[in-house]
């Protein structure tokens, strides 16, 4: 049996939030003293009776990242809402940008940014302002040389981050995944991808997503791997890559074969990164984002609400 208070601050709630009625005006609809409007409005909302959700695409869930804070090893989140959106695209473009405003008010600004490449990244790079900051060294962290022309974004990202901060882009001249280790050692031991290497190596933040482990990885797009190859891959337990390499839900390099074909820095230089800051978002990246943050790859999380959902063990 619902009381009298009840099914007055629900007559409150509705005269107050869809009629944009003053609190003086539907005391008198109600015959009511503005004190008494004032508590019924209270109690609807303790009540669970009204539910505000900002739906602005920049809207930012700050409950769910001081979750993130408390119950991870992260310091910091940045959490997207995912009202209005009906794809993974449309969650990523939002994470994207709430990514680029973040590094612009990152203090202090880094003198050498390492990033990663893939579309997400793209989309970070358009989402700054010219100016977002001032002489930043922007350097290539893997290999992104494309073995075809649908996803040759990888220097085009770099640069563009570099030229929006006044800054340089040094780019790392080589593929992602060679197919002989013999190759691959050779190409690192020259001089030119050796100093990109070490500067990647000693950046003073790293900015950088994840690929999901299906047929629509960019490394499956570039022409690295096959979808056959990543079904394998997922088969001994691959979640997902973080710069080019795949990883389990631990953390842990799944193929040692492949992970000595891969250029580009290694985990563990994240995992002693002072900032790190991972974009992920979408429904297909649930695990891999699980995997980065318990293992400590990055200590920035920029998501959706939730992908924060499932990096804390509960369902969406």
């Amino acid at each position: 049996m619902i009381d009298t208070d009840e099914l007055l601050s629900i007559r409150a709630a509705e005269l107050y939030y869809e009629e944009n009625k003053t609190q003086d005006e539907i005391g008198a609809v109600l015959r009511l003293t503005r004190w008494k409007v004032g508590r019924l409005l209270a109690q609807a909302k303790a009540s669970g009776f009204i539910r505000i959700e900002i739906v602005h695409p920049r809207a930012r869930r700050l409950i769910v990242e001081r979750r993130l804070r408390e119950h991870t090893g992260l310091s910091d989140a940045v959490v997207v809402s995912a009202a209005g959106v009906s794809t993974d695209e449309e969650l990523q473009s939002r994470a994207a940008q709430a990514a680029a405003d973040y590094l612009t008010a990152l203090r202090p600004v880094p003198s050498t940014l390492g990033i990663s490449w893939g579309r997400t990244l793209h989309e970070v790079a358009q989402g700054l302002k010219p100016g977002w900051a001032r002489g930043v060294n922007v350097v290539q962290i893997n290999g992104g040389v494309s073995l075809n022309r649908r996803t040759g974004t990888a220097a085009a990202t770099a640069v563009t981050i570099a030229q929006k901060a006044l800054g340089s882009a040094t780019l790392l001249p080589s593929p992602a995944i060679l197919e002989l280790v013999e190759t691959k050692l050779a190409i690192e031991s020259d001089r030119a991808v050796a100093t990109v290497l070490d500067l990647g190596s000693a950046a003073s933040a790293y900015l950088f997503s994840a690929g999901q482990a299906d047929e629509n990885s960019a490394l499956v797009d570039s022409g690295y791997l096959t979808a056959d190859q990543v079904a394998e891959l997922v088969r001994k337990g691959a979640v997902g890559d973080i710069v080019g390499r795949y990883i389990n839900a631990d953390g842990h390099i799944v193929d040692l074969e492949l992970d000595e074909r891969t250029i580009g820095i290694r985990l563990e230089q994240l995992r002693r990164a002072p900032t790190a800051i991972a974009v992920i978002a979408g429904s297909t990246k649930h695990a891999v984002a699980r995997a980065i943050v318990s293992s400590g790859l990055c200590t920035v999380l920029v998501t959706d609400e939730d992908t924060a959902l499932a990096v804390l063990g509960e369902a969406p």
